[in-house]
């Protein structure tokens, strides 16, 4: 078995179709995207011993708020350190890690459940699961970057768009499990985890064992790199740790810190804030519309915008981003001021779908920088940027809402004073994203044989000078 998750076993033979990796890629993504729907669980978990409603020795929402926090949190280590791993051992051997971890969290947690030891599920969903999630999140990205060298964009979309879909999976799931086991004496949460646990390790194992990565120097028939070159797409490679040297890294990872720490803000209290802003016009089941809308928006502007940056370049779509992520947010205030459901609405939509963007193009953005030999070890690094986010983001709008209520502020309006900061975090992201060049020629890898001869992306779509 472990022969068989060699890097070298999986490399594809001739004649391999290549539109054969997207699927295995989303049979681990639309698995791990469940973290979106975390939340599910937490009113079942807070009445573990009251079953109908919480008892005194019942967990606080607050003590469960930290499985969510220290999964995001290990989510970002484990891509950080699992990603220079991933380079040397290949997406099969790192998907099936991230299997084991992420169904084996469910089961650790199922236990902490029914012994109701909270430290359980912290080890369990938090530790092991935040492992799986990382892994499993970076694994088949540079491969499909391998895979796609004319559609680079499009072809890390198709995987990460299933990572903002996970969510649309996992809560309908988990509602019809803890429904289907609740009984008397439980809420079904136990029974739920170990069900949700052995169908997602399934579904990440056909995605390990399917994975194939291209043989050296393979090119999709019939392709050719583009005759004009664009300086924004480097045809030589980087080290992950000479990488951590460039300013570009750092960079770019302000760049996504800032647009993922305006987005994830809000997604959290989506329901919330609309319910308040627009006070006996929204009921809860329409905020849960508006909700399971944004899931849609975040899907699919993972695809789409990363789609789009095949023809628009990295670099103009992050502007995209960041000019048109400021304008929506400025609008907020004032489609609550004139009461306006339908522009409140259509404002987070396109924020929400810009911030799944963001993730879906941050790694061709660091191929076209870094080159593809060491991206998913780079791209594992930077992702301790949506970790540093999952803790800015809440923050800046829990507790800058909290104090605006406390001195008067109607709460329909506690949220303006946010609005306009992250309109403000999205000016200093645009202005991180102007300085980002073409990495120093001293950083580039010296070995000839280290250096890809075609892999500039998208062929004449994309004119000389283009970002």
């Amino acid at each position: 078995m472990l022969d068989f998750l060699a890097r070298e076993k999986s490399v594809a033979g001739p004649g391999f179709n290549r539109w054969m990796v997207p699927p295995a890629a989303l049979a681990v993504h639309l698995c791990i995207g469940q973290a979106y729907a975390f939340s599910v669980f937490n009113g079942p978990l807070s009445k573990i011993i009251g079953i109908d409603s919480s008892a005194p020795d019942d967990w606080k929402l607050t003590t469960l708020g930290w499985i969510f926090s220290i999964a995001i949190v290990f989510l970002g280590l484990a891509a950080a350190f699992g990603g220079k791993w991933l380079e040397k051992v290949g997406p099969r051997l790192t998907m099936f890690v991230a299997a084991c971890c992420f169904g084996g969290g469910f089961m650790v947690s199922a236990l902490g459940v029914h012994l109701h030891q909270i430290w359980l599920v912290y080890l369990g969903y938090g530790v092991l699961g935040g492992i799986g999630l990382g892994l499993g999140y970076v694994s088949p990205v540079s491969t499909l970057i391998k895979w796609f060298p004319d559609r680079r964009g499009m072809a890390t979309g198709m995987a990460i768009m299933g990572f903002g879909g996970g969510a649309m999976i996992g809560a309908p799931l988990s509602v019809f499990l803890m429904s289907y086991f609740k009984s008397p004496t439980s809420v079904g949460v136990t029974e739920t985890f170990i069900v949700m646990g052995g169908l997602y390790f399934i579904s990440m194992m056909i995605g390990a064992l399917s994975i194939r990565i291209p043989a050296p120097d393979w090119k999709p028939e019939g392709w050719t790199p583009p005759v004009v070159e664009n300086k924004m797409i480097t045809r030589n490679h980087v080290h992950i740790d000479q990488a951590m040297k460039t300013p570009q890294f750092y960079l770019l990872w302000l760049v996504l810190c800032l647009n993922v720490t305006a987005g994830i803000g809000v997604l959290g209290q989506a329901s919330v804030m609309i319910q308040e802003t627009f006070k006996g016009e929204v009921t809860v089941a329409a905020a849960a519309g508006f909700v399971g809308l944004m899931s849609v928006f975040n899907m699919g502007g993972r695809f789409i915008w990363s789609s789009i940056s095949d023809y628009l370049g990295r670099k103009n779509t992050y502007y995209a981003f960041f000019v048109l992520g400021a304008i929506l947010y400025a609008c907020v205030p004032y489609a609550g001021h004139v009461g306006s459901v339908a522009l409140f609405v259509m404002c987070y939509c396109l924020i929400v779908s810009m911030y799944g963007g963001s993730f879906a193009t941050v790694p061709v953005y660091l191929a076209d920088l870094f080159g593809t030999k060491f991206v998913g070890g780079i791209h594992g690094r930077l992702l301790t940027a949506w970790s540093a986010a999952g803790v800015f983001g809440p923050v800046l709008v829990n507790y800058i809402r909290e104090y605006q209520v406390n001195h008067g502020v109607p709460k329909g309006q506690a949220y303006e004073v946010t609005m306009y900061i992250m309109a403000g975090l999205l000016i200093l992201g645009f202005i991180c994203n102007l300085f980002i060049k073409p990495v120093e020629a001293k950083h580039h890898m010296a070995d000839d044989s280290a250096r890809e001869r075609a892999p500039f992306g998208s062929g004449a779509l994309q004119p000389s000078g283009a970002n």
